[in-house]
């Protein structure tokens, strides 16, 4: 059976039946739990036993927010399913969630959240389930506002699983731009079923706060660094991959027929040798005049 992210999009795919039968498997339920308390060992948040404010991005009806609050943490939950939270408010889940749409945005204040989890959800981003999505587009919009709002050395751990290598690729360069630092841990690389991608992003430029640890293997130890460096078919069984901040620089304006600001310069320069009489230089050269009406 192919994953939910190939049938339908997540509002249609998770209506009213879906969103409780999914809520109400045992299964489900005990994955879900456990991959929210691996997310939260690897946001490695400070053991000064004060309650942080976190994410909980594609929070469904709630079971991962529950692991947050076991611990004690507030959180807000964001999910594109009514039917999920209308689950989630009906179990009466501590956090406060929100209907929206991450491929618009997180939309909330600069610095203000201290981590953010996501169980099984930004692969949806890289699907264009409308004429007006944008896959790249999408992505560009999550991450640049999740860098936002989170606090200067916070974390962010995202749980997802990519179809192929490209998509995976398309996830983490887009994090990078945003201006992350990290890179992907794997958990039980060598098995198809139980293998989980996690990737765990820090808010800021690398330092060392941002190593990242180790995948897990066979028995929930942590992997050798002999399975760090095999790898086997196009995925490759790497329990860690780690990737640079990649921020692009901002691209200077230039008029439409490539004659900037340098141009400009140089032919008033030009100009003040053969004796003309050429205005002076100031830091409004080249600079477009406004439109007046």
């Amino acid at each position: 059976m192919p994953r939910p992210e190939f049938q339908a999009p997540p509002d249609v795919f998770y209506n009213e039946s879906e969103a409780r039968k999914y809520t109400t498997s045992s299964r489900i339920i005990e994955i879900q739990s456990r991959i929210s308390e691996r997310a939260l060992e690897l946001l490695a948040l400070p053991n000064d036993g004060v309650p942080k404010l976190l994410l909980d991005i594609g929070c469904g009806s709630g079971l991962s927010g529950e692991t947050l609050t076991e611990h004690g943490h507030h959180w807000i939950g964001y999910d594109i399913s009514k039917s999920m939270l209308d689950v989630a408010l009906e179990r009466e889940t501590e956090g406060d969630l929100l209907l929206a749409d991450m491929g618009q945005g997180l939309g909330l204040r600069p610095g203000v959240i201290d981590g953010a989890i996501s169980i099984s959800a930004i692969q949806w981003l890289c699907n264009a389930d409308k004429s007006s999505h944008e896959p790249r587009l999408r992505l560009k919009a999550f991450f640049g506002s999740l860098y936002r709002c989170l606090a200067r050395g916070a974390r962010a751990v995202l749980q997802f699983y990519a179809d192929n290598v490209k998509q995976s690729e398309m996830i983490v360069t887009f994090a990078m731009r945003a201006g992350f630092a990290g890179g992907v841990v794997v958990d039980w690389p060598h098995s198809s079923k139980a293998k989980k991608s996690y990737l765990v992003l820090t808010c800021g430029p690398p330092s060392v706060t941002t190593s990242l640890p180790k995948g897990k293997g066979e028995n929930g130890e942590a992997c050798s660094d002999d399975d760090d460096n095999e790898s086997s078919g196009e995925d490759g069984d790497r329990t860690v991959g780690i990737y640079e901040r990649n921020r692009p620089k901002k691209r200077q304006k230039t008029k439409k027929n490539g004659k900037g600001k340098d141009w400009l310069l140089r032919k008033k320069e030009q100009m003040r040798r053969r004796g003309h009489d050429v205005p002076a230089d100031t830091k409004y050269t080249g600079r477009k005049r406004k439109g007046y009406f």
